[in-house]
């Protein structure tokens, strides 16, 4: 679907502070499917600790404990995110739009793709993977109108997003980088909904 009728496909989502109490407490979602079927995306600033990118592709056999040391440079800085709380034991790849998988990489918007299959994990251990990317383990998830009221209880901001931000090593940042791109200080916000 479009982003010009009103679905949010490549946008931000940004936790207002009544979520603080609730797992999307200061989260920064990626939009990667909106539409009357309800919505998925990538949560960018939580990270899995309990597990690394090499550590990960060792679990999934993408590669030996022999070829750990022979992983390229920009891996080893690579976190692992905790994508959201529906699938938690799948893996997402949100990618700059330089690799592609037919039938496999869903394009979404600005450069941005999605892929969720082992051969994009094979191609940035081998080193011909995307330029930028970003691991998730999982996704939120909406039921269709789900999202929409939570956007009309205040529960959620919305603004364009930007491929530096989404693919950002800068993890603790970027919650304060995307009120930024709607000109918004932490310290302005307020959990309660106004009226005009």
């Amino acid at each position: 679907m479009s982003a010009d009728i009103g679905y949010l496909n490549g946008k931000l989502l940004i936790a207002m502070p009544g979520l603080d109490a609730t797992r999307f407490g200061r989260t920064v979602i990626y939009m990667c499917v909106h539409s009357d079927d309800g919505a998925m995306g990538i949560v960018l600033n939580q990270v899995a600790d309990q597990v690394t990118f090499p550590d990960l592709l060792g679990q999934l056999h993408v590669i030996d404990e022999e070829q750990v040391a022979s992983l390229p440079a920009q891996i080893d800085g690579m976190h692992v995110f905790k994508g959201g709380p529906v699938e938690t034991g799948r893996g997402f790849v949100l990618h700059s739009d330089d690799y592609f998988l037919q039938n496999a990489t869903l394009p979404i918007d600005d450069g941005i793709c999605l892929t969720a299959t082992l051969e994009i994990l094979k191609a940035i251990a081998d080193d011909r993977g995307p330029d930028n990317a970003l691991l998730a383990l999982g996704y939120a998830g909406w039921a269709p109108g789900q999202l929409e009221s939570e956007i009309q209880n205040n529960g959620w901001l919305t603004c364009e997003s930007k491929p530096d931000l989404v693919f950002d090593r800068d993890v603790g940042g970027k919650y304060e980088r995307a009120l930024s791109l709607l000109g918004i200080d932490l310290g302005m916000l307020s959990s309660e909904a106004g009226h005009a």
